[in-house]
């Protein structure tokens, strides 16, 4: 079965929930936390500095300091205590190099907390496990920038972080956008599908809007999915047909339904080479277009790109310093 499906506007959910929202302050944490407030609920904001989320959150939030790189099950439950929900929108590495999504999502599950969990991961956390006849089957998915660098092995820890969040026992959804675009790519409506061979872009708003309905969402339940928007359609109206079609977590691959799911995405991608494995890192499918992007299709990466991950990616293949802001980098531009 084709297993792609047109989201078509998400409805406000009937009572208002008490929800706390991990990386609040990351730019998508807080159009989460808006539009969150927008449907008239309750926000517990989880973050690392008091200071910044005083500057970009709203005077409506109630903030909880917290620091998933180093907190422990007791620290977690503490800053759930008030939440019926968590949204989890953090991610990066600590400075040693330790995955925020893994170590977070460890001290959630490790908690008393019971409620539903909707996280924010990411397309592509599988494509770097591809064998090779799988990644030649499926080249505009396996060959792109984000697959071909993989700074600091990102893709895996977040895959590690999905399944620990599956072996759980709590509700939940796991959410993976392509590509953030936060430079104009416009709202439209939402692709979803399975298998993780989604390529293009991702409206922000249109990301928080999938993760806060996801949370209410009853067909959501112990489902992964990938996400992009499809430019010009209307504001979608309701999630819940498109995710009653999804399959639930725990069943067998249908490598057939894979490929006939990734034979009609491609015909999605943006531009008119609509090649996704001739993009680099930071350049654009308008560039692509336009003749200035020169990549063949199966090449190494560029030492543009190699430059742009050794300088985070230190001598024993962990991040460095400073990885936090390039991830939110890479993740944004791919």
């Amino acid at each position: 079965m084709l297993r792609i499906l047109l989201a078509t506007t998400l409805i406000a959910p009937a009572a208002a929930l008490n929800v706390a929202v991990a990386g609040a302050t990351g730019r998508v944490g807080r159009l989460v936390v808006q539009t969150l407030l927008d449907e008239g609920n309750s926000v517990v904001a989880l973050a690392r500095s008091a200071e910044k989320a005083s500057e970009v959150l709203p005077k409506a939030v109630d903030c909880h300091c917290i620091d998933f790189g180093t907190a422990g099950a007791a620290d977690v439950q503490t800053a759930l205590a008030s939440a019926d929900h968590l949204i989890w929108c953090a991610s990066g590495f600590t400075e040693s190099g330790e995955s925020i999504d893994a170590l977070g999502l460890k001290a959630v599950t490790d908690s008393s907390f019971k409620g539903t969990v909707v996280m924010c991961s990411s397309a592509g956390v599988t494509r770097p496990e591809w064998s090779e006849s799988k990644s030649a089957r499926l080249v505009g998915a396996a060959d792109i920038p984000i697959i071909r660098l993989n700074p600091g092995g990102i893709l895996q820890q977040k895959a590690k972080a999905e399944q620990m969040l599956r072996d759980s026992g709590l509700a939940y959804s796991i959410v993976r956008p392509t590509g953030l675009k936060f430079d104009g790519w416009p709202r439209g409506r939402p692709i979803l599908s399975q298998g993780d061979v989604a390529v293009g872009r991702t409206n922000p708003d249109d990301l928080a809007a999938v993760l806060v309905g996801a949370l209410t969402e009853p067909a959501a339940h112990k489902k992964t999915f990938e996400f992009f928007t499809l430019a010009g359609y209307p504001a979608p109206r309701s999630l819940a047909g498109p995710l009653e079609k999804l399959a639930a977590d725990g069943g067998p691959v249908d490598e057939a339904a894979v490929a006939a799911t990734y034979d009609a995405l491609q015909q999605l991608l943006p531009g008119e080479e609509q090649d996704a494995t001739k993009l680099e890192m930071g350049r654009s499918y308008e560039q692509v277009d336009a003749g200035q992007v020169a990549r063949a299709p199966g090449a190494a990466p560029t030492e543009r790109e190699l430059a742009v991950a050794s300088s985070v990616v230190a001598a024993d293949g962990g991040p460095r310093r400073g990885v936090r802001s390039f991830v939110k980098r890479v993740f944004s531009r791919s």
